[in-house]
C-alpha cells in the first residue's frame, strides 16, 4: 500500500493511541500524517499526553476512518524511531494554523516507522 497516496486521496477522520510505561492508555484525534519514506511518517505533537507516552512506550496505533458510508479505513501499527525538536524544521511541516495554544513552540515532529497496515475492519494483513 502506498501511504502517501492513500493519504492525498482520501478524506477521513484519525486517530492516534498510545499507552504509558504501565500501559495507561490514551487516544486523541490526529490530523493526517505527513508521510516521509515508503514505511514512515511523522506527526506534528505538542507536549500533551499522547506525546508523554511516546518518551515512555515508542509503540502507538493510528486508526484512520474514511469519509462516506460503510467502515472503510486503515489501521497502522507504528514505533517511534526519533524526533525533530528545531521550531523552523517543525513549522516547514505545517500544513494550517491552529492559533496559538501557547505551546506552539515547543512542538516536535514526531518519526515513527510503519511496522503493520490493516484495513479498519477484519484481520487481514496489508503488510
Amino acid at each position: 500500500m502506498d501511504l502517501k497516496e492513500y493519504f492525498e486521496n482520501t478524506d477521513g477522520l484519525g486517530v492516534l493511541s498510545t499507552a504509558d510505561a504501565d500501559g495507561n492508555v490514551d487516544s486523541a484525534i490526529y490530523a493526517v500524517p505527513h508521510v516521509t519514506g515508503e514505511d514512515t511518517l511523522a506527526f506534528i505533537m505538542r507536549p500533551r499526553l499522547s506525546y508523554d507516552n511516546l518518551q515512555q512506550n515508542p509503540k502507538a496505533a493510528y486508526l484512520y476512518i474514511e469519509k462516506g458510508p460503510g467502515y472503510q479505513g486503515r489501521r497502522l501499527y507504528l514505533e517511534k524511531t526519533g524526533q525533530e525538536e528545531d521550531p523552523e524544521q517543525v513549522r516547514q511541516f505545517r500544513r494550517s494554523s491552529h492559533g496559538d495554544s501557547g505551546d506552539e513552540e515547543q512542538a516536535k515532529l514526531v518519526y515513527f516507522k510503519v511496522t503493520r497496515v490493516r484495513p479498519l475492519v477484519g484481520d487481514k494483513e496489508e503488510r
